[in-house]
């Protein structure tokens, strides 16, 4: 839970019963979505219940209603980057308010008892309950993501949007932003004036300049795609960029990157990329590929360089990331759709073809 609420008005209490709400689902793992109605539980004591206004699209939700990972449950309501408005609270819910700006990210329940629930990373908790294809702990029942009408969530769970910053575009900070956010300051790339190397300028690529950025942090950008030189220049900021075939460029860089970030979703060799890092250079994985990566022990050993991976963020340091970006005004560039449009945006998430989050106009776009 969130340590501080600030709440100075009244709340609300209200006591809607579980009712059926509309939904977009994939009932096959064809991935093809279309309208459903869907059972949300009662608002408990504990709980917070949300109009949806917007949901980002993530990567994963595309590998999930394909069952790309082999761990698909159907039909799914996909969507774990979800904002809205408190429509009501639970009896026992003191840190959110009828009317208040909040968001649901990819977790839903954990244990709060293990080693990482203790340290404020839900994320690996054993038991932790994922947004959508999980299974609720509480009552069996699957749960359902974001591309929906309403969110009934445990307020745990429940993060306080930056009022300042408009919901659309704040959206992909719950997966996005935070998947970026957490390694950046767990293994310390947050120093002013160190150098950030990005491989895969995407929806995770271009938070990490924009974070770099913000931290005082130079930024190179390794792309095998000359095409999005200019806008991560001009547009986010990056101080160089290297096309990745061009071995030139590349061996001239070599030794001169502090840390990297690599978000490629697919299987490649890391050793051109190690070689780019500093002694002491720590490289982190964060896109998912179900084929292994290639890495030689030399590029390890030689170097005296680290190659890990993180996996979003817990729930305390999601509210610092969004309290980060009201300060600082930054939110994801995006591309706002209806929701009839999804299985087209589907269509172009896996060509790569989105600047650089597409986020679904819920509010305005779900109907009956």
């Amino acid at each position: 839970m969130q340590e501080t609420c600030n709440m100075t008005s009244p709340t609300t209490v209200s006591h809607v019963a579980g009712e059926e709400i509309l939904s977009w689902a994939a009932k096959d793992e064809s991935g093809h979505l279309a309208p459903l109605k869907i059972s949300r539980r009662p608002t408990g004591p504990q709980d917070v219940r949300l109009k949806v206004m917007y949901c980002g699209i993530c990567h994963s939700d595309l590998h999930q209603i394909t069952n790309d990972w082999k761990n698909s449950s159907f039909p799914m309501v996909p969507g774990h980057e979800i904002v809205g408005v408190v429509t009501e609270i639970g009896l026992d819910v003191e840190c959110f308010k009828v009317g208040q700006h909040v968001g649901v990210g990819c977790m839903v329940r954990s244990c709060h008892a293990c080693d990482s629930c203790q340290l404020g990373l839900e994320q690996y908790c054993p038991k932790v309950v994922w947004t959508y294809n999980s299974t609720d702990t509480a009552d069996g029942t699957p749960t359902q993501g974001g591309y929906s009408a309403v969110m009934v969530c445990n307020q745990r769970f429940v993060l306080r949007m930056p009022p300042n910053l408009p919901l659309d575009a704040s959206a992909p900070l719950l997966c996005a932003g935070i998947t970026v956010w957490s390694p950046m300051k767990y293994f310390g790339m947050v120093e002013q004036g160190k150098h950030l190397g990005l491989v895969g300028l995407g929806g995770l690529g271009h938070m990490a300049i924009k974070f770099a950025k913000a931290f005082g942090m130079k930024v190179t950008v390794f792309s095998s795609s000359p095409g999005k030189e200019k806008e991560a220049r001009e547009i986010l900021g990056a101080d160089n960029f290297i096309i990745t075939k061009d071995n030139e460029k590349m061996k001239n860089a070599a030794k001169s990157i502090d840390y990297i970030i690599d978000t490629i979703p697919s299987a490649h060799c890391l050793d051109p990329y190690l070689a780019l890092l500093k002694t002491n250079g720590k490289m982190v994985l964060l896109g998912v590929s179900t084929e292994p990566v290639q890495i030689s022990v030399y590029s390890l050993i030689f170097g005296r360089h680290f190659v890990g991976g993180s996996l979003i963020g817990g729930i305390a340091e999601t509210q610092e990331m969004l309290d980060f970006c009201g300060a600082h005004n930054i939110t994801c560039m995006i591309e706002k759709i209806p929701i009839t449009y999804t299985n087209s945006a589907m269509d172009r998430l896996m060509k790569s073809d989105v600047k650089y989050r597409f986020v679904i106009d819920i509010e305005n776009s779900l109907k009956e």
